[in-house]
């Protein structure tokens, strides 16, 4: 299943930007990716700790109230590969060849794109009729509420001159049929279930889609093997998401997602999918683990920039889908600044591929 992400115009326009040399010692808030203040169970505490808010009515991701439902959301268990500290994991035999072949020069980028929608237990459910991937898909009817978002919403429409101007709907329906992975994520916090869609539309018979997965965040079950999900590496989207809650708290607490434009026909666990024809071992398979390196400066950095690099020093980021070199995906929230600029200081020279400790390279 070969798929090219569909970037949002803003950042495929944006120039480069030089990046200081990284010479010399790192400071002390590069230097340490693993902190007192940013151990896993101290996260775990803190998240059983909170009270879960009682959920009525679907509530939109850019909102106080989803940050108080997200905040004391446990994703999946401890153990789950998206929480688990890839700091001190050893070096991909590979790793040098791996990283020049998405581009040791090309800078770190983000797509605002997966916005998400909370929903209460008892949402009803409605039909989704998959139209590209049954096979390899999970079935309905799916909690799916009317105010679902679209891949983009609501920054593209205010950001995006092609969007500009679109309410909801006209992007639920893609009014003017400008295609695009138009994802569509839907989560039930209070049972820990996750529903996610690829080219989602809605239409005057109801919802559909290319794909549907389902994931249960109490387990670490992963997709069967060989079929593919929202992302082609068949891995959940919402886990890898950055959102403004984790930016208040200054640490992105989990493995993030990246696309790169060359994949490997292969994939390594938690990925199930692959999506290429290329068998060069240069390139990444799908569900590639990439660290940002330990050694690497983030003095100068705001504070919602180093909450991200310090999440890719301790939680890495998988290779989740083919589409823009080293894109990670970062909620549409207008609440969170805009990060080109900064991001792009981060060249890919500053990333290492790496693999768990104790298993062989691939």
């Amino acid at each position: 299943m070969t798929r090219i992400v569909t970037a949002l115009a803003i950042v495929a326009g944006l120039s480069a930007t030089p990046i200081a040399a990284q010479t010399g010692p790192a400071a002390a808030a590069g230097k340490a990716a693993f902190s007192n203040d940013n151990r896993p169970q101290d996260r775990l505490a803190r998240i059983r700790a909170a009270r879960m808010p009682t959920i009525t009515a679907p509530v939109m991701f850019n909102t106080p109230e989803a940050d108080a439902i997200l905040s004391a959301l446990e994703i999946f268990p401890p153990d789950n590969p998206w929480n688990q500290v890839v700091a001190d994991w050893p070096l991909h035999p590979n790793s040098r060849n791996i990283i020049a072949s998405i581009g040791a020069d090309k800078p770190l980028r983000y797509n605002p794109d997966m916005s998400f929608i909370l929903v209460p237990p008892d949402q009803r459910r409605v039909p989704v009729e998959i139209v590209g991937y049954p096979g390899e898909s999970d079935g309905g009817p799916f909690p799916v509420p009317d105010n679902v978002p679209i891949e983009g919403w609501p920054v593209c429409s205010l950001r995006d001159r092609r969007h500009r101007g679109w309410t909801l709907d006209d992007l639920q329906r893609d009014r003017e049929g400008r295609g695009g992975d138009r994802h569509a994520i839907v989560l039930d916090p209070v049972n820990r279930l996750l529903y996610e869609f690829f080219v989602m539309n809605k239409t005057d018979r109801g919802w559909t889609a290319m794909q549907a997965s389902r994931f249960d965040l109490k387990t670490n079950q992963l997709r069967p093997d060989g079929w593919t999900s929202a992302d082609a590496a068949g891995l959940p989207i919402f886990p890898a998401v950055v959102r403004h809650d984790e930016l208040q708290r200054g640490l992105v607490e989990h493995a993030l997602r990246v696309t790169v434009v060359k994949t490997r026909r292969a994939y390594v666990a938690p990925a199930t999918h692959y999506a290429s024809r290329h068998t060069d071992e240069d390139y990444p398979r799908m569900g590639e683990r990439i660290r940002l390196r330990q050694d690497y400066d983030l003095s100068g950095f705001s504070p919602p920039v180093q909450a991200i690099l310090r999440g890719l020093k301790t939680y890495g980021m998988f290779v989740a889908d083919n589409g823009i070199d080293w894109a990670i995906s970062v909620a549409p929230d207008e609440r969170i600044p805009v990060l080109h600029e900064e991001l792009r200081r981060v060249k890919g020279a500053a990333f290492e591929v790496v693999i768990p400790a104790g298993a062989a390279g691939g």
